[in-house]
Order: C-alpha cells, then sequence, then structure tokens
C-alpha cells in the first residue's frame, strides 16, 4: 500500500520560511515524479511545485511560487521537499504532496489529474 506523508506545516509570520517534506512508502520512489499541491478555504486545489523523476533535474513551479518555493527530492530517504520562503499571507492553505505511477524519466507534471497518489495534507497558515 502506498501511504505519504506530509509534515513540517505550522503557524508563522508572512516573511519567515518553512520547510515542508513528504515521505512516500509503499512503492518505488525514484522512478515517480513528485508534485506539492495547496488548497485554501473556498478555493480549489492548485499546482504549487513538481519535479521529474530520479534526480529531479527537471522542474517546474506555479507563477505565485516562482523564485521563493523550492522543491526537491532525496531518493535515499524517499523524501520530497518544498522549501517555502518569503512567505505571504496568501500562501495560507493545505499543502498536499504528490506522487505518479513509475514514469519515464525527465518528466514532470503539473495537473493534479497525473497523480496517482496523495498525502493527507499539512496546514500552513501564514499572518500577516
Amino acid at each position: 500500500q502506498v501511504q505519504l506523508e506530509e509534515s513540517g506545516g505550522g503557524l508563522v509570520q508572512a516573511g519567515d520560511s518553512l520547510r515542508l517534506a513528504c515521505v512516500v512508502s509503499g512503492r518505488p520512489f525514484s522512478n515517480s515524479a513528485l508534485g506539492w499541491f495547496r488548497q485554501a478555504p473556498g478555493k480549489e486545489r492548485e499546482f504549487v511545485a513538481a519535479i521529474s523523476t530520479w534526480f529531479g533535474g527537471n522542474t517546474d513551479y506555479a507563477e505565485s511560487v516562482e523564485g521563493r518555493f523550492t522543491i526537491s527530492r532525496d531518493n535515499a530517504e524517499n523524501t520530497v521537499y518544498l522549501q517555502m520562503t518569503s512567505l505571504k499571507p496568501e500562501d495560507t492553505a493545505v499543502y498536499y504532496c504528490a506522487a505518479t505511477a513509475p514514469v519515464a524519466g525527465g518528466y514532470y507534471y503539473t495537473n493534479a489529474y497525473e497523480y496517482d497518489y496523495w498525502g493527507q495534507g499539512t496546514q500552513v497558515t501564514v499572518s500577516s
């Protein structure tokens, strides 16, 4: 059974940083593309960041987080990270990590429907 477990959320002030982590268990990790999405109250889930398989040579970010957030992966630890800096109140949301079934190398995915496995989410709240 595939499980994704996020951690690292919390309550911070605007301008602060947080690092989210997501551990993937129950399946091989290296050949999965990985992503982070978020959902704010009353809004639809939206793409945040994505990273390609294996060594994560390709990444993509939502325009709203470009330059502030960094996605990375550690295949030895079966973990994907989201480093968030210069946080803003509009970043407040539940953050979800997602993983694909095995895919060809070099690709990342920005649509929620392209992911096969999801975590339960971790709350990030940024106060002004």
